[in-house]
């Protein structure tokens, strides 16, 4: 128990650094905020629909690219500095390190997505059960932050860049299978069974329940999946980078 509770320590020392030097860079900017707002005005723009109907969506979209936009970037910008090499020499385990790295991405999804629910709020619109949702949107951000860690485990190169970019190309499909710019129920068969395989669809799905009364799974289910989603990233994220790690330090 103490060797677990000295390791969190850790993860929290590092967390607290990546705060410090990730949250400015450009591509956590551009990926985390830029893009799903213009997303989100490209779909509005011209569609009748009411504030209700589209809050779904856009907490959908905010949660999963705020809490994915710092984690891919952590790796590649470490082993670029030469700082990893010192990071792995200290007393610190892999997985404390991919907390680390996951608390910061937490954190960053958890400060920017909680704004369209007080923005919500602040025009009056009502939830089903605030609590809830607040409940599901925490635990979607540490879901979407481990796959962030996940994402950042291939390939293990150096420019930062390269690693955002690849990881688009996992985050852009998923974003428009995932129920948020269609819901499921409109969606072919062979749609709903793809957006299955999505966390980001049980998300969107559990917001529609709590904002709209009109979800597509249970509530319960959408639950469940976020979290066996979650503990799947986490376990992939630490199996990989300890395949990886000694790639990057060659």
């Amino acid at each position: 128990m103490g060797y677990i509770s000295t390791q969190l320590k850790r993860s929290f020392v590092i967390t607290k650094k990546n705060v410090k030097i990730y949250y400015s860079k450009g591509p956590v900017v551009i990926f985390g905020m830029v893009f799903p707002l213009f997303l989100f005005l490209a779909y509005t723009i011209g569609r009748s629909m009411s504030l209700e109907e589209l809050l779904p969506g856009l907490i959908g979209m905010t949660t999963f690219f705020t809490a994915t936009s710092v984690g891919p970037s952590i790796m590649p910008w470490e082993t670029r500095s030469k700082t990893l090499e010192r990071l792995l020499c200290c007393p610190v385990s892999i997985w404390a390190i991919l907390l680390g790295d996951m608390f910061s991405s937490f954190l960053f999804g958890l400060a920017i997505s909680v704004i369209p629910l007080l923005f919500a709020l602040f025009l009056n619109i009502g939830f089903l059960n605030f609590m809830i949702l607040l409940f599901g949107l925490v635990l979607a951000t540490f879901c979407f932050s481990a796959l962030s860690v996940l994402l950042s485990a291939y390939p293990p190169t150096d420019i930062p860049a390269t690693a955002m970019m690849l990881s688009s190309l996992v985050k852009f499909p998923l974003v428009f299978i995932s129920g948020v710019f269609i819901s499921i129920e409109q969606m072919p068969f062979w749609g709903r069974i793809i957006a299955s395989f999505s966390p980001l669809t049980y998300f969107t799905d559990l917001a529609r329940h709590l904002t709209l009364n009109a979800g597509y799974y249970p509530l319960i289910l959408d639950f469940s999946m976020v979290a066996i989603f979650t503990l799947i990233f986490l376990v992939a994220a630490v199996k990989l980078h300890e395949k990886t790690l000694t790639k990057r330090l060659s």
